[in-house]
């Protein structure tokens, strides 16, 4: 459900095994796009700077922008679970809206594609304006509704750091799922994985990051240096 780059000294090896496994297995592999699949963000959060570092120029970042442009928004797993990067938009009521954005351009600042990315769910009533400077904050009564009128049992999104790797809002309208575990190197963080039978059942795996192996700098990345982008 998005931002497979920055924030980590491996992003190229992480997109580039995701998009392996979608090429080898096409109808099994489903990925949407994030708010950090975009040249603007990369740029900030060290996606751009890993490429420049690990081939001597910008060409592979500036491939795989252009790919990004054609990952879809949203995906919904058997007319039931609905999956996005960031939240919902007062500009979409239904999945149709969705069906009719042109995606394949750069995340624009605003409008409906840029709060499908960006927004959170908050606990509150109606819409609010998102601290992050793009999209949007929504409240319970809008999930309910979303949910309600596309006949849906929940939304599934991702987009927020979750201590124990997901959690429940909105009367569990809406799940949160986080995969990066131990984010940026420094929150400790457990990551998890939501897994789904074939009678819409959900279980939650939980993980912690992999053991580092060996002593070099390449495998010690909490030894580094922190950039900026990491704070």
């Amino acid at each position: 459900m998005g931002d497979y780059v920055d924030r980590g000294y491996y992003s190229v090896e992480c997109v580039t095994y995701l998009m392996c496994l979608k090429v080898r297995y096409p109808q099994r592999i489903h990925l949407t796009r994030g708010n950090h699949e975009s040249r603007q963000i990369t740029q900030v959060y060290g996606f751009y700077d890993e490429c420049l570092r690990k081939y001597g120029n910008s060409n592979v970042w500036k491939y795989f922008t252009d790919l990004f442009d054609f990952l879809p928004l949203t995906a919904v797993v058997e007319n039931q679970i609905f999956c996005l990067h960031g939240g919902l938009s007062p500009s979409i009521e239904n999945l149709d809206n969705i069906q009719k954005l042109d995606r394949y351009q750069e995340t624009p600042q605003e409008g409906p594609m840029c709060d499908l990315l960006w927004s959170d769910p908050e606990d509150r009533f109606g819409w609010g304006m998102s601290p992050r400077g793009a999209g949007y904050i929504f409240g319970h009564d809008i999930s309910e509704q979303f949910n309600h009128t596309n006949k849906l049992n929940m939304i599934s999104r991702a987009h927020q750091l979750q201590m124990n790797g997901f959690s429940w809002c909105h009367n569990k309208q809406v799940c949160t799922i986080f995969s990066a575990p131990n984010y940026c190197y420094r929150c400790g963080n457990q990551a998890a994985i939501m897994e789904v039978d074939e009678h819409l059942k959900y279980t939650f795996l939980q993980y912690d990051p992999s053991p580092v192996q060996g002593t070099s700098d390449e495998a010690v990345g909490e030894n580094r240096r922190t950039p900026d982008y990491f704070l």
